[in-house]
């Protein structure tokens, strides 16, 4: 475990000496009992990251949203007729 998190480690270093020139990111650390995951975020490229993480669950609710509706409709419209 001790040589992996070295290699790890001396991976990072090397990725930080090829990096021409200062980068701006934030890097947050989460860390639990099991699982630390760290994010690194470009600024610049905030939106980007930001449509590719989030864009299918969005998409997912629209749709849910929308079958939902259009059930509902389908349901009063059927009770009015019925009912008229």
């Amino acid at each position: 475990m001790s040589q992996r998190r070295e290699n790890y480690r001396a991976a990072l270093r090397r990725e930080q000496d090829d990096v021409s020139g200062p980068r701006s990111t934030k890097v947050t650390t989460l860390r639990s009992r099991y699982v630390r995951v760290t994010v690194e975020v470009n600024p610049d490229d905030l939106q980007g990251d930001l449509t590719r993480w989030v864009g299918r669950p969005v998409s997912s609710v629209v749709l849910a949203g929308t079958t939902v509706l259009r059930t509902l409709v389908d349901t009063v419209g059927r009770a009015s007729r019925l009912g008229g």
